[in-house]
């Protein structure tokens, strides 16, 4: 069956379906997948040290049930996707800001339903979200549709996107950064990721910098059964402040905190800590961060 077919066809399930669903694709992409498996248990590792099986089965699953939302949160009705949005935490830290005029850099990771945060947002307010387009290009179509709602602006990944995130910060707009993907050479710095260096993106570290921008960390978890989401805003813990490399320090710090809220939900299948053709090893030298 076609790709575009089959993301139509599970748009058409419930989200308690597609959760079923997604929990047995992420098994078959686990036994199917040495890479996949080699890659997490790496992760996991590296993060937590020692772990369960318990665990790691909640991994697995939740890495399906992260793919196979997808359709249902791009293609239903916007109004029935704000509709699984079961509670929103630190609602209240948005409004005030909003309220005092601050320009807000809002900076998740790879963790939970990352795309039903924005969903969120732009029901109330603009904003411009930073992405870049899928590994399958029959599905851009469909991302594409799913954030091309009102108030919902996107930013490629390149400089004319780098630009145009400048711009709303300025006009006092909500800017998304999802900082825990890994850049192109000279955009990143070698930076500690749960304690071992990965080439880290500087561009929410440089926006941070901007003045009146407030920063703000969010993330969505998926809750169990279909019930829908908890969408959680909150300020950081550790100072957004200091340096370039400072400020990528603090910022992979947040990452940090709030994925050990819920490791279960975190993308530990991608490859963090890859080295980008042309960047050198860490310790090599200080790379070009312009």
């Amino acid at each position: 069956m076609p790709a575009r077919i089959l993301f139509r066809f599970l748009s058409l399930l419930p989200l308690s379906w597609l959760h079923v669903l997604g929990a047995g694709v992420g098994r078959i992409v686990w036994w199917c997948s040495p890479g996949h498996r080699r890659r997490v248990l790496a992760s996991l590792g590296q993060a937590l040290g020692t772990y369960d099986k318990r665990l790691l089965n909640a991994v697995i699953a939740e890495s399906g049930r992260q793919m196979l939302e997808l359709p249902f949160v791009w293609l239903r009705p916007h109004h029935e996707v704000l509709s699984r949005a079961a509670r929103v935490e630190g609602l209240e830290l948005l409004e005030r800001l909003r309220e005092d005029n601050a320009s807000l850099l809002l900076i998740m990771p790879h963790l939970g339903c990352f795309e039903m945060c924005c969903q969120y947002l732009c029901s109330r307010w603009p904003i411009t979200a930073l992405f870049r387009p899928p590994r399958q290009a029959a599905l851009l179509p469909y991302m594409q549709q799913g954030r091309a709602r009102v108030n919902f602006n996107v930013a490629p990944a390149d400089v004319s996107g780098v630009r145009r995130l400048v711009r709303a910060l300025r006009t006092g707009e909500m800017v998304v950064i999802l900082p825990d993907q890994v850049p192109k050479k000279g955009e990143g710095a070698w930076v500690p990721f749960f304690g071992r260096p990965a080439w880290t993106m500087t561009l929410a570290a440089r926006l941070s910098e901007m003045d009146g921008v407030s920063t703000v960390m969010m993330w969505a978890e998926r809750l169990p059964r279909g019930e829908g989401y908890v969408l959680r805003f909150s300020a950081p813990v550790t100072p957004i402040t200091g340096t370039l490399e400072q400020r990528c320090v603090a910022i992979n710090r947040e990452l940090e905190r709030l994925i050990l809220e819920c490791p279960s939900q975190y993308m530990w299948g991608y490859d963090r800590y890859k080295r980008p053709s042309g960047v050198p090893a860490a310790g090599e030298g200080k790379p070009d961060p312009d």
